[in-house]
């Protein structure tokens, strides 16, 4: 069998569908690497190995991603039951558990995704790094004395280091992009409208959804997740196809920006010099005109 850890979610769910693996045996492969890794990357808050069998007794084999391993951040969405604690000492010290599933977390489940455990958060999600004083920190796969960046730190760090192939993340101001960035993955912040507001969410500019280890993830989890409930503020048409099919579509002739000052301040050499060689590879690889600069310094 191919080693599931290297597989994506679309690859996770074809070899269940083909019978190459079971989703029992998804699960336990994810349980076992969390096991085994989170002690030096400390991504977990809380396990949630019972839960995730019951669920496995209850995936529709038709859904997208039927038993594919899976991670909820400690904020935003949640499971009935489930520990809830938004990295905070005094829900943890109490045991707080979510007192009903909310919408994204239902949307979720009729995916087919498995919940193996929640994932670290800074408390209530208010930092760009992770590290909760009632949880530590969690730690980079690609270096672990370095941050993953948060606030959905634990969730990249459990994709990143290949324990599950995707994870809840939600995002006010950088919360799935920042970690996506830092880790290596695919950070995707809906547009508002695009996916129901939880009835948990604190201010209309947070978006709840996903890291994950590819496009077509990213893609395929949209489409599985996205759509209103009663009382959004905010709606938005349904594509024209579903983003699936955009994976590996012709975009047609492109124009790509390249962005290297900052008003008020100095962007660093490395940083300038990354984003340049990123620009050069697109052009490259696709022969468009690289443009100027869109913002000089005064």
């Amino acid at each position: 069998m191919t080693d599931l850890a290297a597989l994506d979610a679309t690859a996770q769910a074809a070899a269940v569908a083909s019978g190459e693996a079971s989703r029992g045996e998804l699960v336990a492969a994810a349980i076992e690497r969390l096991e085994r890794l989170d002690g030096t990357l400390g991504a977990m808050v809380a396990p949630l190995f019972e839960h995730a069998l019951g669920e496995l007794r209850e995936v529709d084999a038709a859904a997208p991603f039927a038993g594919v391993p899976f991670m909820m951040k400690d904020l935003g969405a949640c499971y009935a039951g489930q520990p809830y604690y938004a990295g905070n000492r005094a829900l943890r010290d109490v045991g707080y558990k979510a007192p009903a599933e909310t919408y994204l977390a239902r949307r979720f489940r009729l995916a087919g995704l498995v919940p193996i455990a929640t994932a670290k958060t800074p408390e209530f999600g208010l930092q760009s790094t992770t590290q909760p004083l009632a949880f530590g920190p969690a730690r980079n796969p690609w270096n672990a004395l370095h941050t993953p960046g948060g606030s959905s730190g634990g969730s990249a760090v459990a994709v990143a280091a290949g324990i599950v192939p995707l994870a809840h993340a939600n995002d006010g101001a950088g919360s799935i992009r920042i970690p996506a960035a830092w880790c290596g993955l695919i950070g995707l912040k809906p547009s508002r409208g695009r996916i129901a507001l939880e009835p948990t969410t604190i201010g209309r500019t947070l978006a709840g959804f996903a890291v994950t280890k590819s496009v077509r993830d990213t893609a395929a989890l949209l489409d599985a997740v996205a759509g209103n409930e009663p009382g959004d503020l905010y709606r938005l048409p349904p594509p024209a196809r579903p983003f699936a099919k955009e994976v590996g579509a012709d975009p047609g002739q492109l124009r790509v920006g390249l962005l290297t000052a900052m008003p008020g301040g100095t962007a660093h050499p490395e940083a300038v010099a990354a984003a340049e060689g990123a620009a050069r590879l697109l052009e490259a690889e696709r022969g468009e005109t690289l443009a100027a600069s869109l913002l000089e310094d005064d």
